[in-house]
């Protein structure tokens, strides 16, 4: 039976033994709904998303689990690592949990998907990584990853590109028939700096912190916990999210605005004062 707002909802949390995704899996439960967390260990559901076939077992525990009916999905797993590796999960693993648990969303009441991007889609990135993600070519984009690492390539580029690859995927599915269409906002969060265990070495040693925070000015309140983008995560994937879709939002501390400056965020033609969408709503594109 379909699932209404009122309801204790069913989350599905990826990356939920640590980090953003299990502050977010813990704020789901404490505020009484039922979380299926999905993580290598120490999870309800135990499955590698860098393989094949953790993906195919994420989807089936969670369908035998959940009956078929999930409210929402929140992409939390990620890595940071000089390799394939982080093609193979923070692109690929991510899109094949939307999508492979899309048909679950289908049947909820108030159905929301969100994942995790991050600041460094505003960042330099290798761009045949992102490239052969977006055309759906793993092999090939693991194998651009691995190349690079091996000529000595930072990970933070693979990173970067494979961020950057998952923001673009987001935007252009989640106009599309299957989301939009049938109901299902899909969003992404960019959080900047935030003291995980990912970021504890750039963190613990001061020297080590004070050039991260020189690359990465955070003017409000500077690194942040988990709990922060958490607090987003949740209610982009809550039932009262029904109009945000598409959207890469920034839990930045202001790093993105005080970042990119000298250019029009919102660039669009000028007009006349008949010209825009209000002349589109009298039906027409000149005065009467």
């Amino acid at each position: 039976m379909p699932s209404t707002d009122a309801d204790p909802r069913t989350y599905v949390v990826t990356g939920s033994a640590s980090g953003i995704g299990q502050a977010t899996a813990q704020r789901l439960a404490a505020d009484g709904h039922r979380v299926l967390g999905a993580d290598l260990r120490d999870a309800d559901i135990e499955a590698d998303l860098a393989t094949a076939e953790g993906r195919a077992r994420l989807v089936t525990e969670v369908t035998e689990r959940s009956d078929g009916l999930v409210d929402g999905v929140i992409a939390c797993a990620g890595v940071l690592a000089a390799s394939a590796l982080t093609v193979h999960v923070n692109f690929f693993g991510a899109v094949a949990t939307l999508e492979g648990l899309r048909p679950l969303l289908e049947r909820s009441a108030a159905p929301a998907a969100v994942t995790v991007a991050s600041i460094a889609v505003l960042q330099p990135y290798l761009g045949p990584v992102a490239e052969r993600c977006l055309a759906d070519d793993e092999a090939g984009a693991a194998a651009a990853a691995d190349a690079a690492a091996a000529e000595g390539a930072d990970r933070g580029v693979i990173y970067a590109a494979t961020k950057r690859a998952l923001a673009h995927w987001l935007r252009a599915a989640a106009v599309r028939p299957e989301w939009a269409g049938a109901g299902i906002p899909l969003n992404a969060v960019a959080p900047a700096i935030t003291t995980t265990a990912m970021m504890a070495p750039g963190l613990a040693d001061p020297g080590a912190r004070a050039r991260l925070l020189e690359h990465v000015p955070m003017p409000l309140g500077g690194p942040m916990p988990a709990d922060h983008p958490a607090a987003l995560l949740a209610w982009l994937a809550g039932p009262e999210n029904r109009a945000v879709t598409g959207q890469v939002l920034f839990v930045d501390g202001g790093h993105e605005a005080a970042t990119r400056t000298g250019f029009d965020p919102w660039p669009a033609p000028e007009a006349g004062p008949d010209g825009g969408v209000f002349a589109a709503i009298r039906g027409t594109s000149s005065a009467p």
